[in-house]
């Protein structure tokens, strides 16, 4: 098998930010894999063997002597002028079997670890090389949050983008953040493979996982909490704007409550005029007795 190697080893910087999109000096990535090597062949016979072994193998049919009926001759075998017939089962016979039909298999293509490896380091030298791999400090996500991750990428310019990130070891809560996200991957850096490296338009890699000991910037904090209390005031600004607007209408907060008749609706005004006209019968009884007493 050809190798297509780079003369020269090669190093390269990657981008550092934090992981709220604040930029920081730039960090080298590990010579032990970004050494330039970038090997074709070997890229593509490991993307091919992933995709087969996803394959379930499950397609299946019937041979004739697996299919209901035609257990008997359909007519006779001379006499009827018609051609000799065994059975309605037979491959030339609509609803009958099927000759050399797929049968449950199985797909799955064995890589050695070797050129697994390869293939893997090819992988990550090519997006390298085109300047589509970033550092992140850390992914400290104590609980999910999607709007979090998204701002992330909307910072860097990557939310429209294929991004890969790759945490330091299983981190559920980053997982669950860009589960949401259609063009977000989320996954150990250890369990990366090729297939998924090239998937992607960006990679977004965290400092520890490829042995670099960056601790989060104290302004994060401090941003996170800014953009807070930024929220929480043009929403107090908004109820103000929306309480000055409620007193400079008096005449349509007593409509709402019902204090004019234009304000009511048709089943509030049958309503008041029912209360009304019980309130005057009463009246009407008592004047219709004192007439009675002064005519005695």
């Amino acid at each position: 098998m050809t190798q297509q190697q780079a003369t020269t080893p090669a190093t390269f910087d990657a981008e550092t930010y934090s992981a709220f999109g604040t930029p920081r000096p730039a960090v080298r990535l590990p010579e032990s894999v970004f050494d330039g090597t970038v090997n074709m062949p070997v890229m593509h016979q490991a993307v091919k063997a992933f995709l087969a072994n996803q394959r379930q193998g499950n397609a299946a049919t019937k041979i004739r002597k697996y299919v209901t009926g035609g257990n008997q001759k359909p007519w006779k075998q001379k006499g009827t002028g018609r051609a000799r017939q065994g059975s309605i089962r037979a491959p030339h016979w609509v609803g009958g079997g099927t000759v050399f039909g797929p049968i449950p298999r199985s797909y799955a293509q064995y890589v050695p670890r070797q050129v697994r490896a390869l293939a893997r380091k090819s992988a990550f030298n090519a997006r390298a090389r085109s300047g589509a791999v970033k550092v992140i400090d850390a992914f400290q996500y104590e609980t999910p949050n999607t709007q979090r991750l998204y701002q992330l990428l909307a910072t860097l310019g990557v939310a429209d983008k294929k991004v890969l990130i790759l945490t330091d070891g299983p981190k559920a809560s980053v997982y669950l953040s860009g589960r949401n996200l259609p063009t977000t991957h989320v996954m150990p850096y250890a369990d990366v493979s090729t297939y998924h490296i090239l998937w992607s338009d960006v990679l977004l890699v965290e400092a520890a996982a490829i042995g670099h000991a960056l601790e989060p910037l104290a302004e994060t904090g401090a941003a996170e909490s800014e953009r807070r209390s930024a929220r929480t005031r043009s929403v107090r600004a908004k109820r103000a704007t929306a309480g000055e607007g409620r007193e400079a209408h008096p005449a349509k907060a007593t409509a709402k409550r019902g204090g004019s008749g234009r304000g009511r609706s048709a089943a509030g005004r049958k309503a008041a005029g029912k209360s009304a006209a019980k309130a005057a019968k009463p009246r009407a009884a008592k004047t219709t007795s004192a007439k009675k007493k002064k005519g005695k």
